[in-house]
């Protein structure tokens, strides 16, 4: 693994590890930072921790985790993701109570692609979809 962190990281990775529980997400990116400023500005995500190696984001009682690709340089997963423009397809992220029309707004603001404009669904929600850098879907909804 490399890491280009510098500094200490607000917790040690075995005490994180130790504290997670239900289902994880991680998402590898290109760019933590490109992927915070997306999360933090459409998702109105907060940043719990952050650094150039790893962030860790939440948003309605959801944590999820960033890894940058250069931490999994060693790890099996870094073919995986090697030259793929669309990572996670066939993947929605799916962040409940988060107001569709407000994330659609500030994604045409900041440039990023609203895939799908917000709709009323059949099935009880107004949603939207979202893509965020490295061309991960994320659909937000609230219920109607």
């Amino acid at each position: 693994m490399t890491s280009k962190r510098s500094g200490t990281p607000w917790m040690n990775a075995d005490d994180y590890g130790r504290s997670l529980t239900g289902l994880g997400v991680n998402l590898l990116v290109t760019s933590v930072a490109d992927s915070v400023r997306f999360a933090t500005t459409v998702l109105d995500a907060k940043v719990v921790y952050s650094d150039v190696d790893f962030a860790v984001l939440s948003a309605q009682d959801t944590e999820w985790m960033l890894h940058a690709d250069h931490t999994y340089d060693s790890h099996p997963m870094a073919g995986v993701v090697d030259s793929v423009p669309a990572r996670g397809c066939g993947i929605e992220l799916r962040l409940h109570h988060c107001d569709p029309d407000l994330a659609c707004a500030k994604a045409r603001e900041h440039d990023y692609i609203v895939l799908a404009d917000a709709l009323d669904k059949p099935h009880g929600v107004r949603e939207a979809f979202i893509v965020a850098p490295d061309g991960y879907i994320w659909v937000l909804d609230c219920p109607l």
